[in-house]
């Protein structure tokens, strides 16, 4: 669903993954779309489908930010085998304080007020 909705946008999907809280998408953005014209997308569309599917949630939606960082060709692969491996990595470590040590490792100031809203 994810991966339809970023072609849908001129983007390629290049890893899809998650766990029960997120979602990480590994993308290679079109030089036609924003990040935030691309994110804007996928959560309406995903959205709209989650709450009318077969066995659907209508109270679902997505929270309303979202973080994007680059990545380089160089480390394509670790990041996508990163991707693929969210619910072994969160055995450990909470979506949450995985973000903030990003954040913090980049230099990155959050105010997390407007975070996990």
């Amino acid at each position: 669903m994810l991966s339809y909705h970023v072609s849908e946008s001129s983007c390629v999907s290049a890893s899809v993954g998650g766990h029960v809280d997120h979602v990480h998408l590994l993308v290679g953005l079109s030089r036609t779309i924003t990040i935030a014209q691309l994110v804007e997308n996928v959560k309406t569309e995903t959205s709209k489908w989650a709450k009318k599917a077969a066995g659907g949630h209508p109270e679902f939606s997505w929270q309303s930010g979202y973080g994007a960082f680059s990545v380089s060709e160089s480390l394509l692969d670790l990041v996508d085998r990163y991707i693929r491996d969210q619910a072994k990595h969160h055995e450990t470590l909470s979506f949450q304080d995985e973000y903030r040590r990003l954040c913090e490792k980049h230099g990155i100031e959050i105010d997390e007020r407007y975070v996990w809203d």
